[in-house]
């Protein structure tokens, strides 16, 4: 029987792992890049019952063009600071997306 290479942590060409702050009860929906290249993401939704995650979930899954059950809150659930993981999508090309639906 043949061993499998082992593929590094951080090798996952098939997913992202995005840091995010989320700004909850705006004006309106949209997306921020800083100029330090982090990502403010304001939301319409309250902060109540879970239902700025899930607007956050649905947000994401329409502008990088993914299913909602790709996007998952790795951490920051009761937070505005999150780490998002988004299968489907490279890291590369995830940035590449946001930079473009920020403008």
């Amino acid at each position: 029987m043949k061993a499998r290479p082992r593929r590094a942590e951080n090798s996952k060409p098939s997913e992202a792992v995005l840091a995010v702050r989320i700004q909850p009860r705006a004006s309106k929906n949209g997306l921020v890049v800083q100029s330090d290249g982090s990502l403010k993401i304001r939301l319409t939704a309250p902060p109540v019952d879970g239902a700025a995650n899930e607007a956050l979930i649905a947000f994401l899954a329409k502008v990088l063009q993914v299913s909602k059950s790709q996007v998952e809150i790795l951490s920051g659930h009761a937070a505005r600071e999150k780490r998002i993981r988004v299968i489907g999508i490279g890291e590369e090309d995830a940035r590449r997306v946001l930079n473009e639906a920020s403008k």
